[in-house]
């Protein structure tokens, strides 16, 4: 039942559905597809009783504007009353406090949460296969991952399971599932919405985005939860545009592509072949491609990951076993609590990337290591930026491959790692990114296009991104 929000909304309007059918509808599909993994909660009786609820608004008409948009929500953003796991199991017994800001906009214009997905432990990973609760299917092929971290957003929309997901993107983790999954994944300007009720991996590159089946879907949700929030002193003081308000004509824009991105060894040929051929298609509509050089491709994934997993050691070592969560019944003084609840309570890709972060940040390597790290950053960022002097948009594929077998890479970290090459620039710079799926490969299985914008201009690349999904 993949309804688009604009489907449900006339339906809602004629009289031909209800919330409360809907929901059910959506509770039911939830329950034929257990095998995928994607919920480790469904919010069965506080859907329905909200649902019920919203039907009398909308009956009264006093209803807000996401009445009948059904959510599922990763398993990182805090929802007042509900367990928040971050899908590990150091944070068993946990009830957020508080609803994250983003989420509660969406709640004050009548979304209902249907639950809470499925993720790699504290959004690490590339595969939803580091889950403490187990991992999650693809719904396209079983055999085969749905991307991470937020893998179980994306395999619920793509499902059916919801109208549409939140997620986080620290490196990818939204854009990369939605390439591997076949559906819409954007992540906006750092800073556009607040991070407040997120849980923190890497606080300098954590965003909140979404997971739709439509263009409409995501430019109504990214409005609606975008802006100012005196709860995060990182979010930005700069006016929402009406991203829901699309413009019915066809513009001509410039389009850069990185020369070295489409050589990349360990770029699938054919993913490489049908993106050039899209290109070109481009420019016979009318745009102007516009080829340009990256000097530091090959340093964008180190970068990330030196930066990211020092980030990442010092936002978990809240997570103690003293004050909240999981604490381990072989500790027996302040010290082994320590020791034990974290090596018990943190799973092994937790606990390599805090390990690393620790390291580059240890005396004798911090300047070799994290500071360097930082200087390459500001050089990636320069160059980026300066990119948009030119271009409106810059285009990679999403992902180097599709959707790769569960367990082909889970003994090799470093390949896990560059499964996020393309899409960890838009982290490290803040910029806005969207993965569209555009390409199929002949093995059956979609791929993304992404684009990437110039700061807050969210506007022009979902107004683009709609162009291209005509």
């Amino acid at each position: 039942m993949n309804l688009s929000f604009n489907q449900i909304e006339a339906q809602l309007s004629k009289g031909e559905i209800t919330c409360v059918a809907l929901v059910s509808n959506y509770i039911k599909t939830i329950d034929d597809n257990k095998n995928l993994n994607a919920f480790l909660e469904v919010y069965a009786d506080d859907a329905l009783a909200q649902a019920k609820n919203v039907d009398e608004k909308i009956k009264n008409k006093t209803n807000g504007r996401l009445a009948g948009m059904v959510l599922g929500v990763k398993d990182v953003i805090s929802h007042s009353g509900k367990q928040l796991r971050a899908a590990s199991k150091i944070l068993q017994g946990y009830t957020a406090p508080y609803t994250a800001t983003a989420l509660q906009r969406l709640l004050d214009q009548d979304a209902i949460v249907i639950g809470r997905l499925n993720c790699d432990e504290f959004a690490m990973g590339s595969s939803n296969e580091n889950s403490s609760y187990g991992n999650v299917l693809n719904p396209l092929d079983n055999t085969k991952v749905p991307g991470g971290s937020s893998g179980g957003s994306a395999a619920a929309v793509t499902a059916g399971l919801c109208t549409a997901a939140l997620g986080s993107d620290t490196g990818g983790s939204i854009r990369q599932p939605a390439s591997f999954c076949g559906n819409i994944g954007f992540k906006p300007t750092y800073g556009r919405i607040s991070r407040y009720g997120l849980i923190a991996y890497a606080s300098s590159f954590d965003q909140i985005g979404t997971f739709t089946n439509t263009i409409e879907d995501a430019a109504l949700l990214i409005e609606i939860m975008s802006g100012i929030d005196a709860c995060d002193a990182t979010s930005a003081d700069k006016a929402v545009e009406k991203y829901s308000q699309f413009e019915n004509k066809n513009q001509k824009y410039t389009i850069a592509y990185y020369s070295e991105a489409l050589e990349l060894q360990g770029l699938d040929p054919e993913i490489k072949s049908k993106t050039e051929t899209y290109l070109a298609q481009l420019k016979e509509e009318g745009h102007t491609i516009l080829p340009m050089s990256f000097a530091f491709l090959q340093q964008i994934v180190p970068v990330y990951y030196i930066l990211s997993t020092a980030e990442a050691s010092s936002n978990l070592a809240r997570y103690d076993g003293v004050r909240y969560g999981y604490r381990s019944t072989d500790s027996h003084d302040l010290e082994s609590t320590y020791k034990t609840s974290r090596s018990q309570g943190f799973g092994k890709e937790v606990k390599r990337r805090i390990m690393l972060g620790t390291f580059v940040l240890s005396s004798g390597y911090y300047e070799a290591y994290y500071t360097k790290a930082q200087q390459v950053r500001r050089l990636i960022h320069d160059q980026t930026v300066a990119a948009f002097q030119t271009a409106d948009f810059i285009l990679t594929p999403s992902t180097p491959s599709t959707a790769f077998a569960i367990g082909s890479k889970t003994k090799d970290p470093i390949a896990m790692y560059l499964a996020d090459i393309y899409t960890v620039q838009a982290n490290i710079v803040g910029l806005p990114a969207i993965s569209l799926p555009l390409l199929q490969h002949s093995n059956g299985l979609p791929f993304g296009i992404q684009l990437m914008a110039d700061k807050f201009q969210e506007k022009k690349l979902l107004q683009f991104s709609k162009q291209l999904l005509r």
